[in-house]
């Protein structure tokens, strides 16, 4: 797969195509974790989700690709910002605004008050990069990529012993920070 990945940072196409098969059922996985907590039945916005991911990793062409975690990585701060926008054009449509209308089963993609949680969420995590840009990342991969502490450690270069304490630290940070909103 790293080889795959590097042939496609090279510019090669074919190595895209045969990548397809060998990442597919892990971007599943990914937007599953996203989507497990949501209510039950959202086959189709899985896979809506898997596919804007895809289409948007597809065009990076500025990516220089290091190995299968680097890839999962960006795949799941991808996944993160689809469905943080997401929720902000649902909190921007009801409030009026003039937000465009969605499809049914678009709109039922993230229920209401789970939007405003990941906003709110999104929000803490902006605030916490500006203060500790690695700490950030850290919840990046772990909770919006569903990294272990190990596969984490592998695409920071650090040990998993300073994934673990960053990872307590930040979560504390984004607790606070969203009991105060």
């Amino acid at each position: 797969m790293t080889e795959l990945l590097a042939a496609w940072s090279d510019g090669d196409r074919e190595a895209l195509d045969r990548l397809l098969p060998l990442v597919e059922r892990e971007l599943h996985r990914l937007a599953h974790h996203y989507m497990s907590r949501e209510r039950e039945g959202h086959t189709l916005q899985t896979t809506a989700l898997v596919n804007e991911a895809y289409m948007k990793l597809c065009d990076q062409t500025r990516v220089r690709w290091q190995n299968r975690a680097h890839f999962f990585a960006i795949a799941a701060q991808t996944m993160r910002r689809i469905l943080i926008d997401h929720a902000r054009a649902r909190r921007y449509g009801k409030r009026g605004g003039g937000a465009r209308a969605l499809p049914l089963d678009e709109a039922a993609l993230l229920s209401d008050g789970r939007a405003e949680e990941l906003v709110a969420l999104d929000d803490a995590l902006a605030a916490l990069e500006k203060l500790d840009p690695r700490k950030a990342r850290v919840v990046e991969l772990r909770y919006f990529g569903g990294l272990s502490v190990e596969e984490s450690a592998e695409v920071l270069k650090v040990s998993p012993d300073t994934v673990g304490r960053e990872w307590r630290r930040a979560r504390a940070f984004l607790l606070r920070e969203m009991e105060r909103k």
